[in-house]
């Protein structure tokens, strides 16, 4: 009696594909139809009733939905693009997980196999394109020419996404092959192989927590569960130490937690920075150490730190990549803390004192003088007071500053995610987010953080939360654009080198409230931060998505300085360089 499975009814490979992703559990994809595919989408439409694809309006967008959802499920995000530029377009979203350490699965529709290598309409090699490699867009990028094997290829792609360091995968999928029957089943469901440190190393690390005076701890990077997120908390408070959360992983540790000692990135609280360099030892778990983190490699020094270094990461490429640690941990995330917490701690630990200073000044950090006519740490604080659980997404620039310094992430063990950011730097990231997590925990409150010029990359993805009804649940979807009317990071650094002297970083923008209005959105406008407060509440108690209209002061320029503050230090300076 032969052991091989029955070959399954023939059906076309497009819907071949749909089912792969449903045996994988995927019930939700983002992207932007194209004829490249169209035997895909016909799948899609054949199993409606098990796996939504959500239309986005434009490739960016939806890559950046499909980073979202996987941060928030921690299993691939998966997008559907057409070729040519539509890859292009959505090549910044693939970009963003590889940096992120987020699993993503991109699939791209190609050529017909014919076509191939004559450069036919919109034509590329996506595996030249994508370019795996620890400097590439993608862990992994291949084409199926043969529908008998796609299930193979969904399999690996997945498993590849997840294991070790998560990251993205890109499949292009020539056209006449998704047109071609085939009689191949699909493939069970990946689940990643997990790997614990080793225990030697452990033995070593207890030995090196022991003769420390001056221990600090940063999490960071992808691959976290709530279990491990618990783990991390116990291990830290049977040591007591301090801990920091790296760039844009704010949620990995409580904030509020008096161990907590605030995040380890861009806009760092100087006397956090401080208490880096004066460590002596430094535990990094899962973070990659990359330059927002570390400072431009300052405050610990590429290739060889001051301070004791330990790396713990899932990835082997990682390890020793850029830092010479004196002990380096190849372990999942989702094993690392939990073999952390084993370690059991000596009677007395002299760094008690150096952990509750951590936290104090964290906690001094929150403090400000007031601002006006606008004050954004008021409003971030009544954001935070009104809806602390909320999830809250936000593209790059410096209004999201205002957010990592005076919002308290909770720790993921307690609501799942709360934090999706783009630590690639990534324009245009916070909206096409808070639509995903909108659209795929509907139960859930979801607020992103955006500039007028980070808002208007992907602001056209109103569209989409109004089409897909996205912020009509229990949980309310609000976008808060802060419109100060200029590139702020390009003009702040433009002031700073070249005093006076501005040259394309200004911005000329729509009433952001009407536009919202256009795409049957709520709208309100504050200019005074007296006026924030109410329109929140309304947002909170509204029945559609609200988009709120911020004005602030150019000179506001971040949550510690100002625009006149930093072109006044450049003219004492002696002005631009020459």
């Amino acid at each position: 009696m032969s052991n091989l499975p029955t070959p399954a009814t023939p059906r076309l490979a497009g819907h071949l594909l749909v089912e792969a992703l449903v045996a994988q559990g995927v019930d939700t994809v983002f992207g932007v139809p194209g004829e490249s595919y169209l035997a895909a989408l016909d799948g899609f439409h054949e199993h409606r009733e098990r796996v939504r694809f959500v239309a986005c309006r434009q490739e960016g967008g939806a890559a950046f939905m499909a980073d979202a959802q996987g941060r928030l499920s921690g299993r691939p995000g998966v997008c559907f693009v057409t070729r040519g530029p539509g890859a292009s377009n959505a090549s910044i979203g693939v970009h963003n997980a590889f940096q992120d350490s987020t699993p993503m699965v991109l699939f791209v529709g190609q050529v017909a196999r014919g076509q191939r290598d004559r450069e036919a309409f919109q034509e590329l090699d996506y595996r030249q394109f994508f370019g795996p490699g620890t400097l590439g867009m993608a862990k992994w990028a291949a084409e199926i020419d043969d529908p008998d094997r796609l299930p193979e290829y969904v399999s690996r792609a997945f498993h590849v996404a997840m294991q070790g360091r998560p990251g993205p995968v890109v499949l292009a999928l020539p056209e006449d092959m998704l047109t071609t029957k085939t009689s191949a089943r699909v493939l069970p469901r990946v689940e990643p192989v997990h790997a614990w440190p080793e225990p030697e190393a452990l033995r070593e690390l207890r030995a090196l927590l022991i003769g420390a005076r001056r221990p600090f701890v940063i999490v960071g990077g992808g691959g976290w569960t709530a279990d491990c997120v618990a783990a991390m908390q116990r291990f830290a408070e049977s040591w007591q130490l301090p801990v920091g959360c790296g760039f844009r992983f704010q949620d990995l540790f409580d904030n509020r937690h008096p161990l907590y000692a605030g995040d380890v990135g861009i806009g760092i609280n100087p006397r956090l920075a401080a208490r880096l360099r004066a460590a002596d030892l430094v535990l990094a778990v899962g973070a990659r150490l990359g330059e927002a983190t570390t400072g431009g490699y300052a405050l610990l020094e590429a290739p060889r730190p001051q301070q004791t270094l330990v790396h713990v990461h899932a990835s082997a490429d990682e390890l020793g990549r850029v830092y010479a640690a004196d002990l380096m941990l190849q372990s999942s995330m989702a094993c690392a803390a939990k073999a952390l917490e084993t370690l059991a701690p000596p009677a007395t630990l002299p760094w008690a004192g150096w952990s509750a200073e951590a936290h104090a000044d964290y906690e001094a950090n929150l403090v400000a003088p007031p601002v006006g006519p606008l004050d954004m740490a008021e409003v971030v604080k009544a954001v935070s007071r009104l809806a602390p659980d909320a999830v809250y997404t936000n593209g790059a620039g410096n209004f999201a500053g205002w957010l990592h310094r005076y919002h308290r992430y909770p720790g993921l063990q307690h609501h799942g995610r709360t934090q999706l950011a783009p630590t690639s730097g990534s324009m245009g990231y916070g909206l096409p987010a808070a639509v995903a997590a909108s659209l795929l925990q509907p139960e859930r409150t979801v607020i992103s953080f955006t500039g007028d010029g980070d808002f208007l990359m992907t602001g056209q993805e109103l569209a989409t939360a109004t089409g897909y009804r996205a912020g009509r649940a229990a949980g309310k979807l609000i976008s808060i654009v802060i419109d100060n009317g200029t590139y702020g990071t390009i003009r702040m650094h433009q002031e700073r080198e070249y005093p006076d002297r501005v040259s394309g970083s200004d911005l000329f923008n729509p009433d952001f409230a009407a536009l919202a209005r256009a795409y049957r959105w709520n709208a309100g406008f504050a200019d005074r931060t007296e006026q924030f407060e109410p329109l929140l509440r309304e947002a909170l108690a509204a029945d559609r998505p609200t988009l709120l209209h911020l004005r602030l002061d150019a000179d506001v320029i971040t949550s510690r300085t100002t625009l006149s503050a930093i072109r006044d230090a450049a003219r004492t300076r002696g002005g631009p360089p020459r």
